[in-house]
């Protein structure tokens, strides 16, 4: 018996909420917690802010540059916490998302207000990334899947209530105060986790050049050699290649919203020179033609996130702009997704052994497309908006199963030893579907901008260009394998 209660000690000091681990548990889950409540909040107060301020050409930017600039940090903070220890980048990413919050609840503009969203990207990115390494430091084989559910229900919360709460306060306080109001909240937070975070080590840096010893040879020689090989590995490296990627997408994104003049042609060509190398380098081989296996599944996830968010973004601007909704009402459909998206997922959980993974991914997109013609019939005045959030439900099921499905498939497919990479290719897919799907919808919505019926054809443009994503991502899906491989 005294060997039972030693071990239910050991257990409770290595568990989430255990005396070690306490403190770090509440920091990440109530710093990811708040970093999620402000991505969601935004598409929200959006349309409030759009009609104090003015900038709906730059409506698409706002969730664009955000994702972006997820992507560096994600890639950049990771890097960092195995090269310093993460309490470093956690630290700088938690300063650059309270930095952002600030300077969006201040802004001016809306050009401002992308600015700062980029500054919030980043940071944002890095506590997600230092949260997972942490959770593989700091706790132990048995607490890491509790909390990994706990990170999960730490976006589903707010996710239930950060649109209508958003809504609420933008109606009644301001729509500033969704980001002014969270930034001590932020600080407070991220103050539980940050001394648990600094007694966790760096790991050893690999495939680095260290010293000038590296290289051997005469002085010209080996300079120039190790010119040759710091320039080849930084070009290799995963933080040059993301900041390639987001400085190329960028730029088409510039591009598409800038009209047909030549800047934007040039800038358009200019983003896929420098963008594109970077994705395929950054992706599993063959992804960008969809080749069968993992390929083909990391494609269909890039586009479950183009089509959906893109077609999300406007939902609210349509509710508020069109039929005249306050905030608190328009971030409705947000929420009822969240509850649907969820229950998707379990779905999948309960069928992925008895059912095709190529027929969920399918059933998945029906829901999706379906959602999306559903909530185009909103953008009709004489359609009652309680239809967008019964028709947003069955988009967010769909989602729920086809996401959750490709997901798995991904990790079923990844070559042993390369699961991590494999899902570092998940979610550069998806953050890069999310910032093409919102930036193409406004530079779509921004060129046909003008009043109420000039946005309702510009949205329902929108709508149906994510629709042809829809069919696409069926016809991707063909090149997914119907059962595991394992």
């Amino acid at each position: 018996m005294p060997v039972s209660d030693h071990q239910s000690s050991d257990s409770e000091q290595a568990g989430v909420w255990g005396p070690k681990q306490r403190g770090l548990s509440i920091g990440l889950l109530l710093t990811v917690s708040f970093s999620a409540f402000e991505a969601l909040a935004v598409a929200t107060v959006l349309p409030t802010a759009v009609a104090e301020i003015g900038g709906l050409d730059l409506y698409g930017w706002v969730f664009s540059v955000f994702m972006l600039a997820n992507l560096v940090g994600i890639v950049t903070a990771g890097r960092s916490a195995d090269l310093h220890g993460p309490a470093r980048a956690f630290g700088v990413g938690v300063m650059l998302f309270v930095l952002g919050l600030v300077w969006a609840g201040l802004s001016p503009t809306m050009s401002s207000v992308v600015a700062a969203r980029s500054l919030q990207g980043l940071g944002a990115g890095a506590i997600g990334a230092v949260a997972y390494v942490a959770i593989k430091r700091a706790y132990s084989s048995e607490a890491r899947p509790k909390m990994l559910a706990l990170m999960s229900t730490a976006w589903v919360v707010p996710g239930l209530v950060g649109p209508a709460l958003a809504g609420v306060m933008a109606d009644f306080l301001g729509w500033r105060w969704v980001f002014l109001g969270l930034a001590p909240l932020s600080l407070a937070a991220a103050a539980f986790a940050f001394t648990p975070l600094r007694s966790l080590r760096a790991s050893p840096a690999s495939g680095e050049i260290e010293s000038d010893a590296d290289v051997e040879g005469d002085d010209f020689v080996g300079n120039r050699s190790k010119f040759l090989i710091r320039w080849k590995v930084s070009l290799q490296d995963p933080r040059s290649l993301s900041l390639g990627l987001a400085g190329g997408a960028g730029l088409f994104l510039f591009g598409l919203g800038d009209g047909f003049g030549l800047w934007a042609l040039l800038s358009s060509v200019l983003g896929l020179a420098l963008g594109l190398p970077a994705l395929k380098r950054l992706l599993p081989p063959g992804t960008l033609r969809a080749r069968p296996g993992l390929p083909a599944a990391v494609a269909v996830i890039g586009i479950l996130g183009f089509t959906f968010f893109g077609a999300e973004t406007f939902i609210p601007l349509a509710l508020t702009d069109i039929h005249g909704l306050p905030a608190s009402v328009a971030g409705l459909p947000l929420s009822l997704g969240t509850i649907f998206w969820t229950t998707g997922a379990w779905i999948q959980a309960r069928e992925a052994s008895r059912r095709s993974r190529r027929a969920l991914i399918g059933l998945g997109l029906l829901g999706i497309g379906v959602g999306i013609a559903g909530t185009t019939l909103i953008l009709l005045p004489s359609i009652s908006y309680w239809l967008s959030g019964m028709a947003w439900s069955i988009a967010a099921l769909g989602m729920g199963i086809a996401y959750s499905t490709t997901s798995l498939v991904i990790l079923e497919l990844a070559p042993a030893g390369e699961e991590g990479k494999a899902s570092a290719s998940l979610q550069l897919a998806t953050n890069l579907g999310i910032a093409m799907g919102a930036g193409a919808g406004g530079a779509v919505v921004a060129s046909m901008a003008g009043g109420a019926d000039s946005l309702a054809y510009g949205i329902g443009l929108v709508d149906l260009i994510m629709l042809a994503g829809v069919v696409g991502g069926l016809l991707l899906s063909r090149g997914i394998p119907s059962r595991s491989e394992d």
